[in-house]
């Protein structure tokens, strides 16, 4: 199976990921849903799909593959047309050696081509504090991200500093200086590039996920000292993310995270990606929290039952509960109403938003 074949076929497709395995055609992922390629390809054998991912990697990264049985790397592809980059994350699994390729676009797309909200767009504004981006694998948080980081880059003169794993998108440097660092290529985990990020002067950084104790302290950390810091948590809503990121530190620790937290934090964004009514492309909707004194007294409290209520409150400042966001869409006719109520995490407010037509 030649790669660069496969590789353009998944652009002219407009493909968001390539699956990889034995025993079965390549597939891919388009507009949310498995095609496999049975018809342009055989079923890979064990060897072949070996040889595919063993290709993708350095003599460094084949031995980190052989002692942890898995890898995420960053690989591009040479086209006629220009180089694809690919995030890929090589595992071995019952049938031997298998990847999943994410096609990582060159350019990074607009606020408006990502329909997004003008109270997302103000976070690329803040001075300082903690912005976090929630939602299952493949919901287009690290795009979202990275359109963000790219106004600065055309607005401010910053330094930017992001760690990832591995780096998606690249910027070029405009106003900004941009400075990206890899795990396991420029750095040997997010906690330790985070130390050491406080004294590389930065003043927005980019955390690739908060995963431990150590890293969430740090970002906290880095936040309470001045920085603006985005990173992402595989949660589904708001209040989900706060007890998520509590609930990590021992509870002796739990109530000066709690009171910490509520300083820093200026905004979660929980994001899911739909298919369109259509039938061609995605589009996101976003369950949108900035906090005011009242949610920031129901983080210090440990009340963070209550969230939904203030989501639905703040409607004038820019928040939006997720099942708004969904009912506007079908309202639009962007989305189907089966998809929205798929995607709810409360299908009884959704159905109230769509009956209700005061609601924006």
């Amino acid at each position: 199976m030649n790669l660069v074949e496969l590789v353009t076929l998944a652009v002219e497709g407009k493909a968001s990921d390539i699956h990889l395995a034995p025993d079965r055609s390549p597939t891919l992922r388009v507009d949310g849903a498995l095609r496999p390629l049975a018809t342009e390809f055989a079923p890979l054998t064990a060897k072949e799909c070996e040889e595919i991912c063993i290709g993708m990697l350095n003599p460094e990264q084949i031995d980190t593959l052989k002692t942890e049985f898995e890898i995420d790397v960053s690989y591009s592809v040479k086209l006629p047309e220009g180089r694809v980059r690919l995030r890929v994350n090589i595992h071995r699994q019952q049938r031997g050696l298998a990847a999943v390729c994410r096609l990582v676009s060159e350019t990074i797309p607009s606020p408006a081509v990502l329909t997004m909200e003008e109270s997302v767009y103000r976070f690329s504004k803040l001075p300082r504090g903690l912005v976090l981006f929630t939602g299952a694998t493949g919901t287009g948080k690290s795009t979202t991200l990275a359109s963000l980081i790219d106004i600065i880059n055309e607005t401010s003169p910053k330094h930017i500093l992001t760690i990832e794993d591995p780096i998606e998108f690249t910027y070029s440097e405009k106003q900004s200086c941009i400075t990206q660092r890899e795990l396991g290529v420029h750095t040997r985990g997010f906690a330790p590039a985070l130390k050491s990020a406080l004294r590389e002067d930065p003043d927005v950084i980019l955390l690739g996920e908060m995963r431990d104790l150590e890293t969430i302290s740090l970002a906290l950390t880095a936040s309470e000292t001045g920085h603006l810091v985005f990173s992402t948590v595989h949660t589904s809503d708001a209040s989900q993310t706060l007890d998520r990121i509590i609930d990590v530190f021992p509870p002796m620790q739990q109530g000066v995270v709690r009171s910490q937290l509520a300083a820093v934090l200026q905004g979660i964004v929980t994001q899911v990606l739909l298919p369109r009514a259509s039938g061609k492309g995605r589009i996101a909707a976003r369950e949108i929290l900035i906090p005011d004194s009242a949610v920031r007294t129901m983080i210090r409290e440990g009340n963070t039952h209550q969230i939904y209520n203030a989501l639905t409150g703040g409607l004038q400042d820019g928040m939006c509960p997720l099942e708004l966001s969904l009912a506007h869409k079908v309202r639009q006719g962007v989305i189907s109403r089966k998809t929205a109520e798929a995607a709810a995490n409360r299908p009884e407010m959704l159905r109230d938003y769509l009956i209700n037509e005061n609601y924006p």
